[in-house]
């Protein structure tokens, strides 16, 4: 299956409506087939600029959404009627749909409390949904045996969807390592799982239309995120000028 792209920096973002977008996710999930899902930001796509590895891993992706509004913007720029595809409304657009699919669900990633958040804010939300697992999986690298482990309970779960929830670029990594062995359409969220199990708030939606969801964050978690958008926001903003110009 063909989907469009068009380049921003060095990335290829996918250029399709949100809806048409998890169509296409929930269709393969219906099929079992291993897919990767990126969530691109600005963060990213400039991981992605400054790293070839990084950036081929991204090219490899069989889908990578815009979730930062300036890559919306970039693609509507380019002529492209672009809505944002963001990794919350990912997972809340796709647990509500799934039961339709008879696609059952799998959280990877995160601290056990976090999922254990998740789990009772689902089972409220989401009634009909089926969750054929969440696990946590520590910071270190998996040995073998464990690596292992973690495909085999996958792929007896039965699930559709993976949510990798491992932050950019290590949960890239593991989905690149794990495509053709893990049967399932497993998509990279990053911090949504705290936002979900209620330890961090999302942004206003004005907020995140304005694309200030960045500052928003920022102002939650200072020590983590500052340099991380001190390094890579300006840097962007010049090269996309660029690329535009």
């Amino acid at each position: 299956m063909y989907l469009p792209s068009k380049r921003v920096l060095s990335s290829a973002i996918t250029a399709l409506r949100f809806e048409d977008q998890m169509e296409t996710i929930l269709h393969w999930a219906s099929r079992h087939e291993s897919r990767m899902v990126c969530v691109a930001n600005v963060h990213m796509v400039m991981e992605a600029y400054w790293q070839p590895k990084f950036a081929q891993i991204l090219h490899n992706a069989d889908l990578v959404t815009p979730d930062g509004m300036p890559l919306v913007w970039m693609l509507k720029k380019m002529g492209v009627p672009q809505d944002r595809v963001a990794g919350m409304d990912i997972l809340l657009r796709l647990c509500q749909s799934a039961p339709s699919y008879d696609v059952s669900v799998f959280f990877l990633g995160s601290e056990t409390n976090i999922l254990q958040n998740i789990e009772h804010r689902l089972i409220e939300d989401f009634p009909k949904l089926q969750v054929a697992g969440l696990r946590s999986l520590p910071f270190r690298p998996l040995n073998p045996a464990e690596d292992e482990a973690v495909i085999q309970e996958i792929n007896d779960s039965g699930a559709g969807i993976v949510f990798v929830s491992l932050g950019c670029p290590k949960q890239e990594r593991f989905m690149a390592q794990h495509r053709g062995k893990i049967k399932a359409v497993m998509i990279g969220v990053g911090a949504v799982f705290p936002i979900y199990a209620g330890l961090l708030t999302r942004a206003p939606i004005w907020v995140r239309e304005a694309g200030l969801e960045w500052f928003y964050r920022l102002v939650q978690e200072p020590t983590r995120l500052w340099e991380r958008y001190t390094q890579t926001i300006p840097p962007f903003v010049w090269l996309a000028v660029k690329q535009l110009l």
